[in-house]
């Protein structure tokens, strides 16, 4: 039984993953130090004998006994409420995080996958944004905390195949929904479920007029395991090209929900990109992979999860406490 380290697992993506690579047949090592995951996520797997999980940070020393064939290093705040919130550990668990688990990699000759973003294009001169796009980012405004300890995840990355023949692989995770997402975690699809299903005024940032193209989790999890299992070494746009402005959707959600809430307008955020769309030829030419949900159908399955929840958690204003950590 080959064994896969998932690192962030149990986070909206990574608890998906770990599911996937159990159906795959895969010894699943969980790791998470919980500050933005939520253990409720990976709990159905406590049970199964070819899955563990240990409580750790990976910006400290990570060892991981035997051996070991894949690791997918997915831990990092992921939200801009959140990464706002602990930008230093943001960019620790880019940097010192992604040196230890290549490291890792180094030593067990396993191959590492690293979750990068469409966040690496910043605010993007260029539409749609393909994998040869440098960017523009701002290094020193308030998301580039996040921006830049992605792209240093990149470029160490590479270094470590090019220098140490590590074997790499990065996905470039463009916008992905659906159940297990946190309901506050600033993202606009919890956001505007959750504020309809409240009976709150839906907040559009800015005029709306803004785009994002929304991938559904199983169609993402999809595509990173195609990656993974290929021999393509340089970054891939793992979306869903179906761009859409906040406004539609917004609209979109209002009518999903069969609520009459009205949409309500602020400021935009310093340095929030206005455009938003993955181009995915290469995931199409390398990977044979397009995903395959469409948008209607996966937030229905989405607003089903979050029907799910009580009124008291519903109610939260505040998903997690990072005040213990710098």
């Amino acid at each position: 039984m080959q064994k896969v380290l998932i690192t962030g697992a149990a986070g909206f993506l990574g608890s998906h993953l770990c599911d996937r690579f159990i159906k795959e047949g895969f010894h699943v090592i969980a790791m998470d130090n919980l500050i933005t995951g939520d253990i409720k996520n990976i709990e159905h797997l406590f049970k199964l004998k070819q899955f563990e999980f240990y409580n750790h940070d990976v910006t400290k020393f990570v060892h991981v006994p035997g051996e070991l064939d894949y690791i997918l290093h997915f831990a990092s705040p992921a939200s801009p409420i959140d990464y706002l919130k602990i930008p230093i550990q943001t960019l620790k668990v880019g940097s010192l995080g992604t040196h230890n688990l290549l490291g890792l990699a180094k030593e067990k000759n396993a191959r590492i996958l690293i979750a990068s973003t469409s966040e690496v294009y910043g605010d993007p001169q260029v539409h749609p944004q393909n994998e040869e796009y440098y960017g523009n980012v701002n290094t020193i405004g308030p998301r580039g905390v996040y921006d830049e300890a992605k792209r240093f995840q990149e470029s160490i990355t590479m270094a470590y195949h090019t220098y140490h023949g590590v074997e790499t692989r990065i996905v470039r995770i463009f916008n992905t929904y659906g159940p297990r997402m946190r309901l506050n975690d600033g993202r606009v699809v919890p956001a505007f479920i959750g504020q309809a299903l409240r009976g709150e005024d839906l907040t559009i940032f800015g005029d709306g007029m803004q785009t994002r193209s929304f991938c559904y989790v199983d169609d993402q999890v999809e595509g990173i395991y195609k990656l993974l299992l290929s021999d393509y070494v340089y970054p891939v746009n793992i979306g869903n090209p179906d761009e859409v402005t906040i406004k539609e959707f917004a609209e979109e959600i209002v009518r999903l929900t069969e609520t009459d809430q009205k949409v309500i307008y602020k400021p935009l955020p310093v340095d929030d990109p206005l455009q938003r769309q993955p181009d995915i030829t290469k995931a199409k030419e390398i990977l044979n992979w397009e995903p395959k949900m469409g948008r209607l159908e996966g937030m229905k399955l989405t607003l089903e999860y979050f029907k799910g929840f009580s009124k008291e958690e519903l109610q939260k204003s505040d998903h997690k406490d990072f005040s213990s950590y710098s």
